[in-house]
């Protein structure tokens, strides 16, 4: 069993940056492919990044590709989405997932957090 908890969302303007963090609780945390998941009012949930539990391979959407950069530090049972050059699309919940270590990246997940919400004005 596998708990997550995300934080570091908020109001940001357009351009601004913001780094979101996802802490994991449980013994095998190393072992899971980790991602990170975002959905808008009135969207379905979509991929945003992915990173396999080696934290060598990570993966993207294209919408965010060049501007986002997923990493693990798996000593601290932590994942971060380092976001960058954030734009009004960006606004969003966004979603930590865990799940198993060779699963394609954008899912099934098995376990998921409960969500920051992150606002980009315009």
């Amino acid at each position: 069993q596998v708990q997550l908890v995300e934080s570091g969302g908020g109001l940001v303007q357009a351009g601004d940056s913001l780094r979101l963090s996802c802490a994991a609780s449980g013994r095998r945390f190393s072992s899971y492919a980790m991602g990170w998941f975002r959905q808008a009012p009135g969207k379905e949930r979509e991929f945003v990044a992915a990173v396999r539990w080696t934290g060598s391979s990570m993966a993207y959407a294209d919408s965010v590709k060049g501007r986002f950069t997923i990493s693990r530090d798996n000593a601290k049972n932590t994942i971060y989405l380092q976001m960058n050059s954030l734009k009004f699309d960006d606004t969003a919940v966004y979603y930590c997932a865990a799940g198993p270590p060779y699963i394609d990246y954008k899912g099934p997940y098995d376990y998921w957090g409960q969500g920051t919400q992150v606002t980009v004005s315009s």
